[in-house]
């Protein structure tokens, strides 16, 4: 089901929704006890955060079993990072680029640039990851 662009603000300006996001991004799909125990939120709650996410597009469930696992829905992720760069107005465009009027308004341009150098840094190993783990595949 489609949300509105507002309704996914919304959605998403939700400390603990982030949180869950997050969660599944590092390790893949997980149960409602699993996020609550690593949350430190009740079962319950993390019920309701992911019926709002599931609402919203941004996860999927499937049963097996007994156990409902809940997984990012990747392309509905990307559709919202596209959506970010349209108004981001940091002048990156979602490209990683320089952001220069960020740059221009820094009082430490060489610790900003190491900084942004790390993120890229950490991006390109991941990048690597991915490749080696499907050349492994092959």
């Amino acid at each position: 089901m489609a949300i509105s662009q507002a309704e996914l603000f919304k959605v998403l300006g939700v400390e603990t929704r982030i949180r869950i996001i997050e969660l599944l991004k590092q390790k893949g799909p997980l149960g409602v006890n699993e996020l609550s125990e690593t949350l430190g939120v009740t079962p319950s709650a993390v019920s309701q955060h992911l019926k709002i996410l599931k609402h919203a597009g941004l996860v999927r469930n499937e049963r097996k079993g007994y156990w409902i696992p809940y997984a990012l829905n990747e392309d509905a992720l990307e559709q919202c990072q596209e959506l970010l760069s349209k108004v981001c107005t940091c002048g990156c465009k979602g490209s990683g680029l320089i952001r220069e009027a960020e740059l221009g308004a820094s009082d430490d341009k060489l610790d900003l640039l190491k900084k942004w150098e790390g993120e890229l840094q950490k991006q390109l190993n991941e990048v690597r990851c991915r490749i080696e783990e499907l050349e492994r595949e092959k």
